[in-house]
């Protein structure tokens, strides 16, 4: 096996060694020579312009260190009297292309007291943050631990690539994703209007995410915590963190909750009475759904799901009570749960906001999108294990998904929401200047 495997790294630095020694600098320029007949290019297109990418990569990364040397020692055969280090000899070495490890021959440099100069640009090369971009970025795209080293590109010989390897470099990037996460400043993103809060199970412990909109109608992720169920201490942790990286508390906005009595009561300690809290209907609706006999389920839905689409606050509580009269027959527990929270469920109806907000935020559906973008991520771990690994993944397949957030549903309206806002908080501060 160790013969193979230096076989295998003789035979890539022969290959590679043709290429790399093309390189030169010309005038500040790097001045690359790739011939390629046009028949070849029309034969196998694909083939040969990942080939040239790959042979191109490893000339502009030769020409560079090629360049720092020469900014250090001048240029080959003369004598620079500004020079700050001579040419010494050539080492083997690799630099990190395409996610593979790919040797070449490094130029060694010493000072003028016969000490060893490091290259900058050779160590900036073979630098572990670019592989671990490149691992994840394939491994997230579903490619599994297994596959990795078949299904990175193979315009270079390479070698240096193991599964315990990709499985190293994978917990430093996906850690590198929770940092920026968790690190984020939540005043760098302008007013918020919206704070959104729900949580996912995964694999036995709950994972509380916190989603903001911002006065553009921009969807922001801005932070997550992991806790064994989704209790009030592990929502106020939530909370507090995000006060403490930046978020006002006297600052008025909708929040928008899951159906969880520990959010609500979060929420309450946190911002007090400033904030208007819109519990999720949908949560609603499954809960009481949950406590009914199967034959009860639909003809309830039904009942609730007519009451949330009436645009009349005073109606739609009144729908509300007759289902919470007509449960009170069937299930006394189902009619309670319905009766608990049902004028946070009805925040939205009060403020009188236009239907596409209502739409958009009626639920904490903004959040369930964004894990169903995340679950491609997730759903490639097919063991977890302790410490933050549900955290890391979790925190990268969000990440992830916002990249692909737009604004949401009722964007232009945005100005009515926040008028909403700044006026319930103009009367609230005369009302307290009364008292």
């Amino acid at each position: 096996m160790a013969r193979a495997y230096r076989k295998k790294i003789r035979k890539a630095s022969e290959n590679n060694q043709e290429v790399v020694d093309k390189a030169g600098l010309l005038a500040g320029r790097v001045q690359l020579e790739l011939p390629v007949s046009v028949g070849e290019i029309i034969d196998g297109v694909s083939d040969e312009i990942e080939r040239l990418s790959g042979e191109a990569g490893l000339l502009i990364m030769k020409a560079v260190m090629n360049g720092e040397v020469e900014s250090l020692a001048g240029p080959k055969g003369r004598h620079d009297p500004d020079r700050r280090a001579t040419r010494w000899t050539q080492q083997r070495g690799y630099v990190v292309l395409a996610g593979k490890k790919v040797p070449v021959s490094k130029p060694r440099l010493r000072d003028l007291e016969g000490h060893e100069v490091r290259l900058k640009s050779y160590e900036r090369f073979q630098s572990p943050p670019r592989r671990q971009r490149s691992v994840m970025n394939k491994l997230i795209h579903g490619i599994s631990t297994r596959k990795y080293d078949q299904a990175i590109e193979n315009f270079t010989d390479g070698y240096g690539i193991s599964r315990s390897a990709v499985s190293r470099e994978l917990i430093q990037a996906t850690r590198g994703s929770l940092s920026v996460l968790c690190e984020r400043r939540i005043n760098a993103l302008g007013r918020l209007a919206v704070l959104m809060i729900d949580g996912k199970q995964i694999d036995g412990e709950h994972v509380v995410v916190a989603l903001g909109v911002d006065s553009t109608a921009k969807k922001h992720i801005l932070g997550l915590v992991q806790g064994s169920t989704e209790n009030g201490t592990v929502v106020q942790h939530l909370l507090d963190d995000l006060i403490e990286r930046g978020l006002d508390p006297k600052q008025r906005m909708l929040i928008v909750l899951d159906g969880s009595k520990a959010l609500r009561k979060a929420v309450r300690k946190t911002f007090a009475e400033r904030c208007p809290v819109q519990r999720c209907q949908l949560h609603k609706r499954r809960n009481v759904a949950e406590l009914l006999p199967q034959e009860y389920q639909g003809s309830a839905d039904q009942r609730m799901s007519t009451a949330y689409a009436m645009k009349d606050y005073e109606q739609a509580k009144a729908q509300l009570f007759k289902t919470v009269n007509w449960l009170e027959q069937i299930n006394p527990s189902a009619a309670a749960s319905l009766r608990e929270g049902l004028e946070d469920t009805l925040t939205l109806h009060r403020l009188n906001l236009p239907d596409p907000l209502r739409a958009s935020l009626q639920s904490t559906n903004l959040i369930e999108s964004a894990f169903s973008v995340a679950d491609d991520v997730i759903g490639r771990v097919k063991r977890w294990r302790g410490g933050d690994m549900r955290l890391r993944w979790t925190a990268a397949g969000l990440l992830m998904a916002e990249k692909q957030f737009r604004r949401i549903r009722g964007c232009k309206l945005m100005p009515e929401l926040l008028a909403v806002l700044d006026g319930q908080e103009n009367e609230v501060e005369q009302s307290s200047r009364a008292a």
